[in-house]
């Protein structure tokens, strides 16, 4: 299968790359930066804030390839920090990367697989995307986004033959963590005292949380799946009985316990 991926210079991207490429399958991936390449990888440069450069790496699959068999919407970055406080650019760079960035290369790849009548895109959100966590919620905001976007794409495109697939990975221990954006004035700390006990509990559950091979093998078999789900939830035992508990819980009780678990 022709495969393209967002993102594939650190973290789950590589980690997907490099085993969907051992697979057998034609791995095609998108990097910003410079990074050392996995062999049997086509790396193309692009940024999915840039409609050219999105235009552009979509093109150069389909002139080698003819088609794109499954999309996997994987880049993505992070926004920290109470929300008063969280800037206008750091709120519009967090919905530009990870959610309308997916929208630009959906716009051209949906039709490519709308004429095949056939595809898999697989879109990544997060356990961030079915609840909203505190010092992280413009990141919730923006995978909440996701998870409406493909809930309402399955269902236009089920009748061409094409799935659409949520991940909602749990805590991973990749780059994502010293890479998010914490741009707080000094007066942020003093309003919220809780604020850095909380982040310092967030990033040590970032940091001791799975490995990336780990959901790259489960990428793997969904991959080769005929039907997929249309959710996928890869993450720890205690994090997704916090997904179930959010589900029959009162609002006000799990409001208790995530205020308990954050500091609040």
């Amino acid at each position: 299968m022709v495969i393209l991926i967002t993102g594939i210079t650190s973290g789950f991207g590589e980690a997907m790359a490099r085993r969907l490429s051992a697979d057998g399958h034609k791995v095609y991936g998108t990097h910003r930066k410079e990074c050392t390449q996995i062999p049997g990888v086509t790396y193309l440069k692009a940024d999915v804030r840039d409609s050219q450069s999105v235009d552009e790496t979509v093109k150069k699959v389909l002139d080698a390839e003819g088609r794109i068999d499954v999309f996997i919407n994987n880049a993505g970055m992070g926004v920290a920090g109470p929300l008063e406080f969280t800037s206008i650019e750091d709120a519009q760079n967090q919905m530009d990367v990870n959610f309308t960035g997916m929208i630009r290369f959906l716009n051209r790849i949906v039709p490519v697989m709308r004429q095949q009548r056939s595809g898999k895109i697989i879109c990544f959100s997060s356990i961030g995307g079915l609840m909203g966590l505190p010092y992280q919620g413009m990141y919730s905001a923006s995978k909440f986004a996701i998870e409406g976007y493909c809930e309402a794409l399955r269902l236009e495109l089920h009748q061409f033959g094409i799935h659409v697939t949520v991940i909602n990975p749990g805590d991973f221990y990749t780059g994502f963590t010293a890479a998010r954006t914490k741009n707080l004035p000094d007066e942020a700390a003093a309003a919220y005292p809780g604020y850095s006990k909380s982040m310092q509990g967030i990033e040590k559950d970032e940091r001791t949380g799975l490995q990336p091979d780990y959901l790259a093998r489960r990428i793997s078999r969904l991959v080769r799946k005929r039907r997929p789900a249309n959710r996928y939830i890869i993450a720890t035992t205690v994090q997704k009985a916090s997904v179930l508990l959010k589900a029959i819980l009162p609002a006000k009780w799990y409001d208790r316990i995530l205020s308990a678990y954050y500091n609040l």
